[in-house]
């Protein structure tokens, strides 16, 4: 028998990704970011049935509760080699944001239907491409080393990136994701062009 350590029965860090529908952006990049970190999603456990290091999950302000993520940016999804399957749309409530440690609006109006509903997320409440805008700025070395695991260093990058908050310009619409909902396959594109590289940005700056 593989003796249990106390990292595996430690609480998973928690990741919350949030748009309206929760068919198109969100969904997109719980999927995306869940394979890059290495992480659990709904539908999907962790390897060897121990608890995983991170979970990430999404939810919508204005959710089709029920829905899968619509075929244009499930097959945008796929041709990432990311499984897009099996996915359930749901209405963000104040317990997820509460629980979770770490939360990536796609918009800055998601990021303030947030914060509203949970005032003391606010520190850990973040669009996605805001925190990888911030991300790119940290010092590798303010965070864990070379035996920090991904979730680690995750953890140590939500206040460092907090803390970088207002010290550079930036255009505020550029930390936006447009929404792609019953747009064309251009506007999909385009949307999923905005996400991917934000997605990428993060895990490059917590993977080893």
């Amino acid at each position: 028998m593989v003796p249990v350590t106390p990292s595996d029965l430690a609480e998973p860090l928690r990741v919350l990704v949030v748009c309206t529908g929760n068919i198109c952006r969100s969904p997109a990049a719980e999927r995306l970011l869940a394979a890059g970190l290495g992480a659990a999603y709904r539908g999907r456990d962790a390897a060897g049935g121990l608890a995983p290091a991170i979970e990430v999950g999404s939810a919508g302000t204005g959710a089709m509760v029920g829905h899968p993520m619509t075929d244009e940016i499930a097959a945008l999804v796929a041709a990432q080699g990311v499984d897009p399957r099996n996915f359930e749309a749901r209405q963000l409530v104040a317990g997820m944001v509460q629980q979770a440690d770490l939360v990536l609006a796609l918009t800055r109006r998601h990021r303030s239907a947030i914060v509203e509903l949970a005032p003391a997320a606010v520190r850990r409440t973040f669009t996605l491409r805001e925190l990888a805008r911030l991300a790119t700025d940290v010092d590798p070395a303010t965070l864990p080393g070379s035996n920090a695991t991904t979730a680690d260093r995750l953890r140590a990058l939500i206040p460092v990136a907090a803390a970088r908050r207002g010290l550079a310009a930036h255009r505020p619409a550029d930390d936006d994701v447009v929404d792609p909902y019953r747009g064309d396959a251009a506007l999909y594109e385009k949307s999923f062009g905005q996400l991917l590289p934000a997605v990428e940005t993060i895990v490059a700056a917590v993977r080893r």
